[in-house]
């Protein structure tokens, strides 16, 4: 699944982002396609409610000049052979880190059993679960699902709970000189031609 999921990313974003880019005055960077094949959206318009999770009290979405639209993204495909779904949303906020990890860590708790790790920088790698591995009752299948901490050091708490094919992950960091924070908020679902999203 995950060769096809990559092939159909990397055509769908070669299609969708030069007829984006066409307008570059459009504030409403939405490109949607509904077919008898499948359903494509491709957007700047994410945020932490359709991830899941309440925005924490105070936040702003995260602005680097004028190309804030950097840091949304919402793209979901959905066909009868595969489905993902993926949120992005970078906020900031003149709290310390500690509080809103504090707010995450019990927001995400509806989700499952939250787990908390350190690295020294948020934006790495997403693991997907590979459905062409499944095997029924297979002990090692359930464990290949669970997320894990990659590394366990560096300033950046990553809360992450769910599986490798539904999680949510919420990222928090300082901000440059330790003056309030930075935080992602991430929602990933894939599924293969079983299940919906």
């Amino acid at each position: 699944m995950f060769r096809h999921l990559t092939m159909a990313l990397a055509f769908t974003l070669g299609l969708t982002l030069p007829l984006m880019a066409q307008d570059s005055d459009n504030r409403n960077k939405n490109f949607d396609i509904q077919s008898t094949v499948g359903d494509l959206h491709v957007g700047s318009d994410a945020d932490a409610r359709k991830a899941g999770l309440p925005l924490y009290p105070g936040a702003r979405l995260k602005t680097e000049g004028r190309d804030q639209d950097k840091n949304q993204a919402n793209l979901s495909i959905l066909t009868d052979a595969f489905g993902m779904k993926l949120v992005v949303a970078k906020y900031e906020s003149d709290d310390a880190p500690a509080k809103i990890v504090d707010f995450y860590r019990d927001k995400l708790k509806k989700y499952g059993k939250v787990l908390e790790c350190h690295s020294q920088k948020h934006g790495g790698d997403i693991p997907v679960h590979d459905d062409s591995k499944d095997s029924k009752d297979s002990k090692d299948s359930t464990e290949s699902k669970e997320l894990k901490c990659d590394e366990n050091s560096g300033p950046v708490t990553e809360l992450k709970v769910g599986t490798e094919d539904n999680q949510h992950v919420v990222a928090v960091e300082p901000r440059d000189a330790n003056k309030g924070s930075t935080f992602a908020i991430v929602y990933l679902h894939t599924r293969g031609k079983r299940g919906d999203i």
